[in-house]
């Protein structure tokens, strides 16, 4: 017997520029700027898809780009609370810059190691790492074969990018996740099982390097 293929596509695009600066956003609630829902425009405009569906975060920096964008293009979008951002605890909504000089250690091991060290009060990575899985399984199961736009976080594109490619949550830090970027990555499925494969990772033009 043949074996019979289909493809399940996942793009991740993370939100665009917001207010407040260079911030632990986190949980914190906060509207995009202009120039960052435009960048989210030009994303989507170069990868010129099709999208099947799309999925978002339920924090406003997500949201308010997903429903614009499958308004304006006719699709269907659904919001999952599993992929809002990860918790900063005690660093939520505070200036990066100022977190670095007043716990300067526990920053660093952080940034090193995120597996081994939670900021203070936060939601620890193997928490974060709990609810992408649960995620990306309902995904699977609900849109099989179809191209999926997923609206989300650095910190979430992050923890899911490790997933699929059997990366120890320790390393998730060393992916570099611009704001309004684009990562694509592909489920083969097939009698004996699926295959997971990353086909690109940043592939739309960015100018913010910023990763919170």
């Amino acid at each position: 017997m043949t074996n019979e293929f289909s493809t399940t596509t996942i793009d991740l695009l993370r939100h665009g520029e917001c207010e407040g600066g260079r911030i632990f956003r986190g949980a914190t609630d906060v509207p995009l700027l202009p120039g960052g829902f435009a960048k989210m425009r030009q994303a989507c405009n170069f990868a010129d898809e099709k999208w099947d569906h799309v999925i978002s975060s339920p924090l406003n920096r997500c949201r308010q780009f997903a429903k614009s964008l499958a308004n304006q293009d006719d699709l269907t979008l659904s919001i999952e609370d599993d992929i809002r951002e990860m918790s900063f605890g005690d660093w939520d909504g505070r200036e990066i810059e100022s977190v670095w000089q007043d716990s300067e250690a526990k920053m660093e091991a952080w940034s090193h190691d995120p597996s081994m060290n939670t900021p203070p009060n936060g939601e620890p990575i193997g928490d974060v790492l709990a609810r992408v899985i649960q995620f990306y399984s309902e995904l699977l199961r609900n849109h099989k074969s179809k191209h999926i736009l997923v609206v989300t976080h650095g910190g979430i594109i992050r923890v899911m990018l490790a997933h699929i490619l059997n990366m120890p949550m320790s390393c998730v830090n060393r992916f570099d996740v611009p704001y309004a970027s684009l990562s694509r990555f592909a489920v083969y499925h097939s009698e004996s099982g699926d295959i997971t494969k990353l086909i690109a990772h940043n592939f739309a033009p960015s100018n913010d390097c910023s990763s919170k």
